[in-house]
């Protein structure tokens, strides 16, 4: 027997503006507590991503655990927390890696570390694996097997994407920052147009999703997506790629924008230019920036597509026949609930930004680490044909640098 599903505007009043007072005054608190987050710097928005990462994995995971406890399988929660510290180990420190390869390279203690880096974190999951492995117990084969794929999925569905969102940060964080808003801004519409005007269920595995919320929340996502691109373009610290993790807010960073940032003047067909005289204004063309025709396609994506991430959490929830992942959230459910539709939106942007958004170029960093791959005799000799080049551009004095020879060469 199913229970009828009462949607939001078919609620009484009383029950549906309790849902409300409760569900504002928590959305409020997390935006809140998000912008301190960002004005922070970049390392606070890192600790967020890792902690919220850690809560979802926690959630998750826990729907295993509680028959693990019921069968007395030993060390079952110490291999899982094991193999998400194992697998932050790795993602984070290829992302480190990458974007400050011009401090890890020349340091003495971390210069083995990032050049072994995958083998370090080869042998830690292997570590993971063997110890999983001499724990099998009989008779409960199959179910410790489930629950070693059951791991695995939740790694590659929170951990591994949330690996993207990190690499986002770095790049910049309003490439953080607007994905999230966006998916933010596309719940509260969609919340708000169908608690007052739903009454079209839109799909069966969450069926208070009306399809006036739906379409409500997609365009005024788009219309919050231009106006927050044409606000936070202008400020060098959300768009500055990041390259000190203790700047914030008011640290007063500079940086060469990228052309996506940079608005174009569009000239405007004449029919438009009459068009817009009638409501008093009188040009001939307008400045649009590319990340202003780039956030449209964002926003549909946080509106169109993200939402299949919660779809997708809510047939989880059927299937485990629970309401929410949790109750660390009033009015919310758990960590989960709310973080269901960012992942996929946090993929999306990176792989988005790195087809079509980024501008190659080379960096220290990537110099740095190739030369570190040569041997010492060929890192001196690259070495004195740069002295050679910075001298031709009269860049450097020819007394400034002297090269020392080879040790083979020294005495005492």
């Amino acid at each position: 027997m199913t229970c009828a599903v009462v949607l939001l505007a078919d609620e009484t009043a009383k029950a549906k503006w309790a849902n409300w007072s409760t569900r504002t005054l928590w959305t409020l608190i997390m935006i809140g507590g998000f912008f301190a987050c960002v004005a922070a710097g970049p390392a606070a928005v890192i600790v967020l991503v890792v902690v919220v990462q850690g809560l979802v994995y926690k959630e998750v995971i826990y729907l295993a655990a509680v028959p693990s406890k019921e069968k007395k399988l030993p060390w079952f929660r110490a291999m899982n927390w094991w193999f998400l510290f194992s697998t932050n180990y790795f993602f984070y420190g290829e992302s480190l890696i990458h974007y400050f390869q011009h401090v890890v390279f020349v340091d003495a203690f971390l210069l083995p570390l990032a050049t072994h880096h995958r083998f370090i974190s080869f042998t830690l999951y292997v570590i993971g694996f063997v110890f999983f492995v001499t724990n099998l117990k009989k008779g409960h084969y199959r179910f410790q097997f489930s629950q070693f794929a059951w791991t695995h999925m939740t790694l590659l569905l929170v951990v591994c994407q949330s690996h993207f969102i990190i690499n986002n940060i770095f790049e910049g964080l309003i490439w953080f920052f607007l994905p999230v808003s966006l998916v933010v801004a596309n719940d509260i519409w969609a919340y708000i147009f169908g608690f007052f005007w739903g009454k079209t269920p839109l799909i069966k595995l969450s069926p208070k999703k009306t399809v006036e919320g739906f379409v409500g929340g997609w365009i005024m996502t788009i219309i919050f997506g231009m106006l927050f691109a044409t606000l936070f373009l202008k400020y060098s610290y959300m768009i500055c790629p990041v390259k000190d993790l203790r700047a914030t807010a008011f640290s007063g960073l500079t940086c060469d924008p990228n052309p996506v940032f940079i608005p174009v003047k569009h000239n405007l067909k004449p029919w438009m230019v009459s068009l817009i005289r009638h409501v008093g204004v009188r040009s001939t063309h307008v400045m649009i920036a590319p990340l202003q025709w780039h956030v449209i396609i964002m926003a549909c994506f946080a509106s169109g597509i993200a939402p299949f991430g919660g779809f997708f959490a809510s047939g989880f929830k059927r299937a485990f026949k629970i309401k929410d992942f949790g109750q660390s959230i009033p009015g919310h459910g758990g960590i989960t609930d709310r973080m269901d539709c960012q992942f996929l939106m946090g993929l999306f942007s990176y792989m988005y930004y790195q087809s079509f958004i980024k501008s190659s170029a080379m960096t220290i960093g990537f110099v740095l680490q190739s030369a570190a791959k040569l041997k010492g005799a060929e890192q001196m000799e690259l070495f004195d044909h740069l002295r050679q080049y910075l001298i031709g551009q009269g860049l450097l004095d020819e007394e400034s640098c002297v090269i020392m020879p080879p040790k083979e060469a020294w005495v005492s």
